[in-house]
Parts: C-alpha cells; structure tokens; sequence
C-alpha cells in the first residue's frame, strides 16, 4: 500500500511528509487505518539526537484507529475493532508481563531498532530503503501495519482523537503519580513540568486525595492550565518552589516529587530530591540524552533521610489494564482528555506542530488524518 508518513533522514533534520510503501501484515500481525496521532516529546528526542535510531525514521507512537486487515495467527484483534497503540508492546508471556509488569515487557528490547517484531524485517519502506518505525509502531501515517502485541483493543464508541492519547501521555502520567509515586491522600506533591506528560500527573495526583498538587514550569500557559487540571499552587522556578513548599509544610518538605520536564538534565535530579522530605520519593519520567551520565544528588542527605529515586517507564502501567480503565474513567467523566488537545494539525504541518510544542503554545498537539493523507 501506498500512503504517507512523516520520516526523520538524520539528527537535527526537519520531518520530510512524503511517500510511503507499507506492508501487508505478517503472522501475527494487522493493519490499521489511524484517525490521529499525538505529537510527543519523546519523538523530538529522535530528531536532537539524545534517543539513538537508525534512520530513516518513522516518527509517532501514540495513536488510535481501526483494524482493516488481519494476519495469519492474530488472536486479540479482528478487522473493524478500535485500539490505540501502546508504546511497550506487551507479549503476556515473559517474565516481567507474568509478573505484572506488562511496561517492561521483554518485547522492549527491540523499541528502538525498528525491525517488526515477527520476523525481524521491515514494513515500511521509502525512496526505495526500510525504514525503522517508532517504537514499532510509526504512527506519522494514516495507516501502521504493527504486531498485535503493540495494540490495545477498546470500546467503538470512544472519539479515537483522545483515545489517542492514552497510548503514551495520559498514561505515563497519570501512572507516575498514581502507581510509581504512590501518591496517598493528603500527601504534598511536586510536579516538575506541566506538559503532555505532566499535565496528566497532575490529574493522577489530585485525583488520588493529594492535598497540595504543586507544578514547576516557566510557561506561564502550561502553569494556567495546571490548575485546571488539579493543581493548587504553581511556580515559575524551582527556588520559588523550594521557598514555598518549606513554608506550607513546616519544613517537612514534600512527600512526592516527579519530574516531567521535557529534557531531564542532572541539575533536575538535584531539584526532585531536595524538595522532598524523609522517606520521600523522586520520579524520574523524564527523558534525557542517551550520552549524559553527569547526575547532582547530595549522597549525605539522600542517605541520612532515607529518600527514594524512582525510575519509570510508561508510569508502570499495565497497558492491557490501564488504557481501558483511563477511557472508561474519561468516559464517566472523571479524567479529562479532550482539553489536553490545545490544537489539532494536518500531518503536513508536523514541523509546525513540534515547534508549537518547544514554544510552550500545547499541552497536546494532534495530528488529525483526513482522505488527503491517505
């Protein structure tokens, strides 16, 4: 099938929309027609070079559509049924998915190589060579061919645009706060970055009876919207937070903290630790570049205070349970999803969008797919 995609050909180059070859699914496999893709941080980290990949490179993780064709072997999935792409895929049968922990599924080890996880070739070709799919899945295009594994099965009636999003975002998020956090009621919690990611750990935290949800970012808009999302306090720096949280809780300091900065640098590591008190918890969901290894941390207090550094992927969240709960809770209109989109784009337009998202303009971008890009 012929189609577009919006592909990456080297470190610090723009997106190139243009044609695409995608594949007939394999065993195991199915194709699927996109609605919407969300714009994700994660995939910039692609483009500056601190997440490594073979290029070309087809961007997009977060996604949501519907099955159109069906390979040999698939057993979850038929054509017609809605999913939404999960970043980890999640296989049932190995070790970390047989003990709850479906994030860090032994399927992760190949996310960056691009390469299907069937057989090991690829789906996706342009000007003529394979071409490495985000996390496995690719969904810059209005149409992925991924392994069965990678998606995740819900219910027709969801708008599949803010479905999308529970791919990578919502869920990430809100499982920082509530399932890696932990985050009890009454507890004092920092948000450190109040974007597509953070954003939604503040919904997570505030739901789970925190009394204080306090965000850190110097986007004056991210730190309007944090509030109505469930923040209580906001700041523009980390010294005015420091200052703050001391005074509203007596010098105990908080008892969570999270870090959902776009680009984690080992001066955040500094910042997460120090704002919380005794017994208290750092969440790194925040990425940083592959080759940087220098971490500040005062080794006296951190051990003397008995504090946690915590990291996370994917806010260890079961996929197969924790995206058809977050939509059925979107649903029962308790978490919000549709104001996280700020502004929808055509997939043209995708160099727009991540610039939108540098300059603070989104908490979400979404591409939008229509019969033109098909």
């Amino acid at each position: 099938m012929k189609t577009k995609g919006a592909i990456l050909w080297g470190v610090n180059e723009p997106w190139s929309v243009e044609e695409i070859e995608l594949g007939d699914p394999h065993a195991g496999e199915v194709t699927v027609e996109l609605a919407a893709s969300g714009l994700c941080h994660s995939d910039y980290h692609v483009v500056t070079g601190a997440t490594p990949t073979g290029f070309p490179f087809l961007g997009g993780h977060e996604g949501a559509g519907v099955v159109t064709k069906v390979g040999a072997g698939v057993t979850t999935l038929k054509e017609g049924d809605h999913v939404v792409t999960s970043f980890i895929p999640s296989c049932g049968v190995c070790i970390p998915c047989s003990s709850g922990h479906q994030n860090l599924c032994d399927l992760g080890n190949g996310l960056l190589g691009g390469a299907s996880i069937s057989d090991g070739t690829f789906r996706i070709q342009a000007r003529g060579k394979d071409v490495s799919a985000m996390v496995l899945v690719g969904t810059f295009a209005p149409y992925i061919t991924v392994h069965q594994s990678s998606l995740v099965k819900i219910e027709p009636d969801i708008p599949l645009e803010v479905a999308a999003l529970v791919g990578c975002g919502v869920t990430t998020g809100w499982g920082s706060a509530t399932i890696v956090a932990d985050v009890r009621p009454g507890e004092t919690v920092v948000i450190m970055g109040a974007g597509g990611i953070g954003i939604n750990a503040v919904q997570g935290a505030a739901v789970a009876g925190a009394k204080r949800v306090m965000v850190i970012d110097p986007v004056e808009f991210k730190r309007e919207q944090a509030m109505e999302f469930g923040a209580t306090h906001t700041y523009a720096t980390a010294d005015e937070a420091m200052q703050a949280v001391s005074e509203v809780t007596w010098g105990r300091m908080a008892d969570k903290s999270i870090i959902c900065v776009g680009a984690i640098t080992g001066q955040d590591i500094d910042t997460a630790v120090s704002i919380i008190g005794k017994g208290g918890r750092a969440v790194v969901t925040g990425m940083g570049d592959i080759a940087e290894m220098d971490v500040k941390l005062n080794l006296f207090t951190f051990t003397l205070l008995q504090k946690d550094l915590q990291g996370n992927i994917f806010g260890g969240a079961n996929p197969r349970v924790e995206i058809p709960k977050l939509l059925s809770m979107y649903q029962e209109g308790k978490l919000k999803l549709d104001e996280l989109i700020t502004k929808t784009y055509k997939l043209e337009d995708i160099n727009q969008g991540y610039q939108d998202m540098l300059d603070g303009k989104n908490l979400r971008g979404v591409i939008r797919y229509t019969d033109a890009d098909r």
